[in-house]
């Protein structure tokens, strides 16, 4: 009897330590997270408008009219292409980039570095970077278009490619980071698995798919579900380098809740919008989980 008394107190101590512990950022979470959640769905269901004390209950009127807001679908098929491209493209690269440098020839921590520099680079400085690269009449990638023979592209300025243009450099901002994230699992891949392999002849690309995604899967489902919370998150680029144009076809999420909360200064229906992103990206990782989550091998399990 006095064992278990014993017992018990130390368990029962030992969850007041980890309480204890966890405090500060259960407090951090419920401050900074929780309670703007909360505060964000009230304000949805009340004509809200910044500067102005006087609330109105409007019930699921905002919610009505994001369903016959046509800018908002707009916006709502500009970030689903945004991520649809980014997420694969930036894990591909990243895939090929870590295998490629997954090697223990010299100087590859050079090229690692270099490669992975970008995301070191501050997001804004990123943008008026690749604004001087897309320049229509003296941009390097205009001149390198036009040394190739082929036409100059008016990137930022056409509505055809602005978007694109955007993917393109997000997929050099973040290829770098989901690679040092690959390259840190390829290492913990036996080695004697890709030596018995090429004696048995199979091919690089063999290898790859059938030993090396199989085995770092784990990984790459975390990077996918990292790639999807980023591509949601979008919206330092579209300011510095479009500000959501030209008509519009580089607008997201993120910015039209800018736009509709400090330009228009309708914070119930920037509330509406912003909720609703929420569940489309909580939508979505439940939707990885329940497909490519099934997938991952876990090393050791049977």
């Amino acid at each position: 009897m006095t064992m278990s008394r014993s017992y018990a107190r130390a368990r029962r101590n030992e969850a007041l330590l980890a309480y204890a512990l966890l405090a500060p950022s259960l407090v951090f979470l419920a401050i900074f997270t929780y309670w703007p959640i909360l505060r964000s769905i009230w304000f949805s269901l009340h004509d809200v408008m910044l500067g102005d004390p006087k609330i109105f209950w409007l019930g699921a009127e905002n919610y009505l009219r994001l369903l016959d807001d046509a800018l908002f679908w707009t916006v709502l098929g500009n970030t689903a292409f945004y991520t649809l491209t980014t997420i694969p493209l930036s894990i591909l690269a990243a895939l090929l980039l870590a295998v490629a440098l997954d090697s223990k020839l010299r100087g590859m921590s050079i090229y690692r570095s270099a490669f992975f520099y970008p995301v070191m680079i501050p997001s804004v400085a990123a943008g008026m970077v690749w604004v001087f690269l897309y320049a229509p009449g003296y941009g390097p990638i205009n001149e390198v278009l036009s040394t190739l023979g082929l036409p100059r592209l008016d990137w930022l300025y056409d509505s055809d490619w602005a978007l694109p243009a955007i993917v393109i450099m997000s997929i050099w901002k973040y290829s770098g980071y989901f690679m040092l994230i690959l390259l840190a699992a390829l290492k913990l891949v036996p080695s004697d698995l890709y030596e018995a392999a090429r004696l048995d002849g199979v091919s690089a690309a063999q290898r790859l798919l059938h030993i090396t995604i199989p085995l770092i899967s784990p990984t790459l489902y975390f990077v996918i579900v990292i790639g999807l919370l980023h591509s949601y998150q979008i919206f330092d680029y579209v300011y510095v380098m479009t500000q959501g144009g030209p008509a519009d076809s580089t607008n997201v999420l993120t910015f039209y809740i800018y736009q509709n909360g400090f330009q228009y200064q309708d914070i119930g229906y920037a509330s509406t919008i912003a909720n609703t992103l929420l569940l489309f990206v909580l939508g979505l990782i439940g939707l990885v989980a329940l497909t490519l989550g099934r997938r991952v091998h876990y090393l050791g399990e049977r």
